[in-house]
């Protein structure tokens, strides 16, 4: 990823009320705010324009990440639509400070911030995946630019729906892949600037143990990877699905041993070295 100058200015000085951000020699501009503000958000000029954009919150029921994604030639009319969503406690906007976003351009940015959030799959998308639009050769490179950007404000914004799970580290962790064994059960993961991921086709045992109690909230994540599939019953074990990001090294080990467990002491090198010891030299 290249490196951005970022500029972010905060309208009332607090991080998570209405903020605007911009990047250096670009085009686009963002404007991000909480739902407790929408009138003050859609009061702001950027709306009267084309641009993509993005509703996020959780799962009334469950409480997973939720989102919905859309487009439109004037945001701010779209926008006074979903007043009717319940789920979405803020919005980020992307629009064109030149005005050279026309209707294609911004479908082709719906159907690519769909298809990718879908693959990431950090949030349960609300819509279906968009029809988007063709264009020519030079615009989808232009859009493909456009979208860059967007991958690198978003995290800056507060979101990480287009955040891999599992992406480049800028340095390599000590110890490489690390595993956490228990009855039978593998598990192959690594820290992750967010916490800890257990990678796809990694084991967890199938049975909680007693002091499963102890980790209530632990446990009830791991009964919501099974719920949503990320967990899957295959000859004895939970098989993951795919990638799992989780808060600490702890928080993944308890789910695999399905009870209790200290991260730095069950996960380990291929050579035996626990995360403990590696922390220790490091």
């Amino acid at each position: 990823m290249s490196s951005a100058t970022i500029k972010l200015f905060l309208q009332h000085g607090d991080a998570k009320s209405l903020r605007t951000a911009e990047i250096s020699n670009w085009t686009g501009k963002a404007v991000a705010a909480p739902r407790t503000e929408f009138d003050k958000l859609l009061a702001r000029e950027e709306l009267d324009k084309a641009g993509v954009y993005i509703l996020i919150g959780s799962d009334p029921l469950t409480n997973a990440p939720r989102a919905y994604i859309g487009e439109a030639e004037i945001i701010r009319d779209r926008l006074k639509q979903h007043k009717t969503k319940e789920f979405w406690i803020s919005a980020i906007v992307f629009v064109s400070k030149d005005e050279n976003l026309t209707k294609a351009h911004v479908r082709y940015l719906e159907s690519r911030l769909l298809a990718e959030a879908a693959q990431i799959s950090r949030f349960t998308l609300e819509q279906n995946q968009a029809g988007g639009s063709k264009l020519p050769e030079s615009d989808r490179e232009d859009m493909e630019v456009f979208l860059a950007r967007i991958r690198q404000l978003l995290p800056v914004l507060g979101s990480d729906i287009l955040t891999p799970i599992t992406q480049p580290s800028t340095s390599p962790q000590p110890g490489g892949v690390l595993i956490c064994r228990i009855k039978g059960a593998a598990a192959r993961g690594q820290r992750t600037a967010s916490g800890f991921v257990v990678f796809r086709e990694s084991t967890a045992v199938l049975e909680e143990r007693p002091s499963a109690e102890s980790y209530p909230y632990v446990m009830a994540q791991r009964k919501q990877l099974i719920a949503d599939g990320t967990l899957v019953n295959k000859d004895g074990f939970l098989v993951f699905t795919k990638d799992a990001e989780f808060s600490s090294p702890s928080a993944a080990a308890v789910v695999v041993h399905g009870g209790s467990a200290n991260g730095l002491v069950a996960w380990k090198t291929e050579a035996g070295k626990t995360l403990k010891q590696l922390d220790e030299q490091a």
